[in-house]
């Protein structure tokens, strides 16, 4: 991984830091939106400096673009 990883305000991000989802987002084959503002723990980073994966309300393995979180 020689990309570093930003959020949507260009702060790097690294495994296990905590983000805030900056807008209501739904997930693809569930019936669940995750809220702006929710606050999401111990990411882990993708090969794609564009994504991260997290746990968010039961969904375990839940891949977030970056541009939609910000460092928490």
């Amino acid at each position: 991984m020689s990309d570093i990883t930003r959020d949507s305000n260009g702060n790097e991000l690294k495994d296990g830091d905590t983000v805030i989802v900056t807008k209501n987002l739904k997930v693809k084959g569930a019936s669940l939106t995750v809220k702006g503002g929710t606050k999401v723990k111990n990411i882990r980073l993708t090969g794609n400096p564009e994504e991260i994966e997290c746990n968010v309300e039961g969904v375990r393995g839940l891949v977030l673009r970056t541009e939609f979180v910000k460092k928490g």
